[in-house]
């Protein structure tokens, strides 16, 4: 790929450096997955199954509603994989306080562990990255990620009081 020159006025990008953004996410999103993925492969599971994990590790005691308003996934595909992972012994449902028909979830030991492994493998790959690019790219990145997120309410996730853990 060719170095990208700057815009002749801001905000006014050429085909060529936006279809270079499209490929560069799909490059780095395949690289950032492909340590996890193969992981995952010695249990029988795939990306959506990670994504439920790192979700549930991130909001223990979250309830199914929650997290399906994240992966904006069907009710089906969640519970295909949130049955499996429980089965699994990866993550606990227990009853609402409030509510028994909720189901709150979290990481047994055994999906802290998990999740712990999957997280270390993608942490050293941004770290990389960041620690090349320099606190400033990194603030651009930021940036750039949070208006890449469509929904207010999930952007707002990452800019409410500041960065987001």
């Amino acid at each position: 790929m060719s170095d990208i020159k700057s815009p002749a006025a801001p905000g006014h990008w050429r085909e060529a450096e936006l279809r270079q953004g499209i490929e560069l996410l799909f490059f780095a999103y395949r690289d950032f997955t492909a340590g996890p993925d193969h992981m995952l492969e010695k249990y029988g599971f795939g990306r959506a199954h990670h994504r439920v994990i790192y979700f549930v590790g991130r909001h223990p005691h979250m309830n199914v509603t929650e997290l399906l308003g994240i992966l904006r996934i069907t009710k089906q595909s969640l519970n295909r994989v949130l049955s499996q992972l429980v089965r699994q012994g990866f993550i606990r449902q227990t009853p609402g306080v409030n509510d028994r028909r909720q189901r709150l979830l979290e990481l047994t030991e055994q999906g802290v562990a998990l999740e712990r492994d999957l997280s270390e493998n993608q942490r050293g790959f941004i770290a990389r990255a960041y620690r090349e690019a320099g606190p400033e790219a990194v603030d651009g990145f930021r940036k750039v990620m949070i208006d890449l997120v469509a929904d207010p309410a999930d952007r707002a996730r990452f800019t409410r009081g500041g960065k987001r853990g």
